[in-house]
């Protein structure tokens, strides 16, 4: 079972992740490259990449560098894709994994309003 992660939890869980790791938590965007450009959350402690979902299996090694432990937080724009993701990522032997769930929408309303709802 993947955890889910509500957005307004994710600074903690930042902090958390972050905490003696080799290098700072990933946010995964899985959304279309024209959903990121709508809307995009800001890296402020974290990575963020940008892989869609249908690329994900051909481009798995770009999230193995830093190893299967690396926490990973997956988004897209309402928590569904990135679940699947998530699932993904932990069958491929990824073990720091979570779902934002509500994705980007939930992420505008509890963490920065700044951020569009389409």
């Amino acid at each position: 079972m993947i955890p889910q992660l509500n957005p307004a939890d994710f600074s903690a869980w930042r902090d958390n992740a972050g905490a003696g790791a080799p290098t700072l938590p990933v946010v995964l965007d899985v959304r279309e490259p024209w959903e990121l450009q709508t809307a995009s959350v800001k890296e402020d402690g974290f990575r963020l990449v940008h892989i869609p979902m249908r690329e994900i299996p051909q481009r798995l090694a770009e999230l193995q560098e830093a190893g299967a432990g690396q926490p990973i937080a997956c988004l897209c724009h309402h928590g569904m894709r990135s679940l699947q993701v998530a699932n993904y990522l932990m069958q491929s032997g990824f073990t720091e994994v979570v779902n934002l769930q509500g994705g980007i929408n939930a992420w505008s309303q509890q963490v920065d309003r700044s951020v569009p709802l389409y």
